[in-house]
């Protein structure tokens, strides 16, 4: 299977299924020298994991993560870091049924069509927990980018019809401020709500809605949005590498997008130039915009702006509520599926969001190194000048 790799600097290869023996990711190009634990590792993951509210699978699992290779005594040492999950509360047998016929909203029917064959049991790799190597490099990723000034805010924007009164603009004003109560209260309350919400009175009516949903047996979806702050001008190439064009692809290789946009997004169709255009004022003496109808990206380099994402995630696929589709003989059929599933999956998707930015901008940073020559002089003529020291002391 192609397509499993990621990333051109910091790549990352992710492997396993959901009921194999485990999930991981292999991440080529980090740096030597980062401080590098499990736990590092491990609150990414713990974002993610099944079983910790009403509104996520039951599924039993720790998803502890081991630390195979690249970390010696509590650093990386510049080989691949290998990183794995083991899975330990699989139970194959509930999906024993689907093995003959096409779940509607899910990947089987394609999957055959290319494959002629598929691992029925939980979607293999097109179950949500292959994000599981997704978040883990994405940890790794993130850290790096804090040591560079580079923040994250990741959060539900809505879910269903419940959607945060604040605009993104509002949440910066809390984020921007990190010395205040505002912020740490702002991040408490995402990270503590079941449903990953900035607002504690939308989330409580997120949660009334997903209850109305569950009633149903049926499911709901919403959009996550992502706002990153610290982002120098200058990162993204401007033709194929645009950085908004791979973060589209980022977002969109997540399962269950079917939506994405930058700043604005949708609503730069309806706006006029000068509604739509940033302008550019000087404060302290620097160059900054007055708005940030472009999200922070300007010809697909990064303007210095905050980068502000949304990705739209659809309904949960697998719901007990009737359903129509074929079996792999072509009989219409009707069926219900029964078993241990998320009735959204927004909340938990939040964390993965947040580390498949992270893998594209930390990327894009490091390709930038050699955009420059003062950039190369800075890093390399130091040590040229070295060696010429040691040459004449020979």
């Amino acid at each position: 299977m192609a397509g499993s790799t990621f990333g051109s600097h910091f790549r990352i290869t992710t492997w396993g299924e959901s009921h194999g023996t485990g999930i991981g990711v292999v991440a080529d190009g980090c740096p030597a020298g980062l401080s590098l634990n499990e736990s590092d590792i491990q609150q990414f993951l713990d974002r993610r994991k099944p079983g910790q509210s009403r509104y996520s699978t039951p599924r039993k699992e720790g998803d502890k993560v081991k630390i195979l290779s690249g970390v010696f005594e509590g650093r990386t040492t510049g080989t691949p870091v290998s990183l794995a999950v083991f899975n330990e509360n699989q139970r194959s047998q509930d999906y024993g049924d689907i093995a003959s016929y096409y779940r509607p909203g899910h990947a089987d029917f394609t999957f055959d069509a290319k494959y002629g064959f598929r691992d029925y049991r939980g979607g293999g790799r097109s179950s949500g927990r292959e994000t599981i190597g997704r978040v883990a490099a994405g940890a790794i990723a993130v850290k790096i980018l804090n040591q560079l000034g580079i923040s994250f805010l990741t959060y539900a924007r809505s879910i269903g019809p419940v959607t945060i009164p604040q605009s993104a603009q509002d949440l910066l004003t809390a984020f921007g401020s990190k010395d205040s109560n505002s912020f740490a209260t702002l991040q408490e309350q995402i990270l503590t709500n079941p449903v990953f919400m900035p607002d504690e009175d939308c989330a409580r009516k997120a949660e009334c809605y997903l209850e109305e949903c569950m009633r149903r047996t049926d499911s709901a979806g919403g959009v996550v949005e992502c706002i990153i702050t610290g982002v120098p001008a200058g990162i993204g190439e401007p033709v194929f590498d645009k950085l908004d064009a791979n973060l589209a692809k980022a977002i969109f290789s997540i399962g269950a997008v079917k939506g994405f946009e930058i700043g604005d997004g949708f609503l730069s169709a309806s706006a006029t130039g000068s509604e739509n255009n940033d302008s550019f004022l000087i404060e302290h003496g620097r160059p900054i915009t007055a708005s940030n109808h472009a999200g922070g990206i300007l010809g697909g380099i990064s303007s210095g702006a905050p980068l502000v994402f949304r990705a739209a995630f659809k309904p949960t696929p697998s719901i007990a509520a009737p359903q129509r589709t074929i079996t792999q003989a072509r009989e219409e059929i009707s069926i219900s599926i029964h078993g241990r599933h998320d009735p959204v999956i927004v909340p938990r998707a939040v964390v993965v969001v947040e580390c498949m930015a992270a893998l594209t901008l930390l990327d894009l940073l490091l390709e930038n190194t050699g955009a420059r020559m003062d950039s190369l002089e800075k890093l390399y003529r130091a040590d040229k000048q070295t060696s010429k020291t040691f040459q004449e002391l020979k």
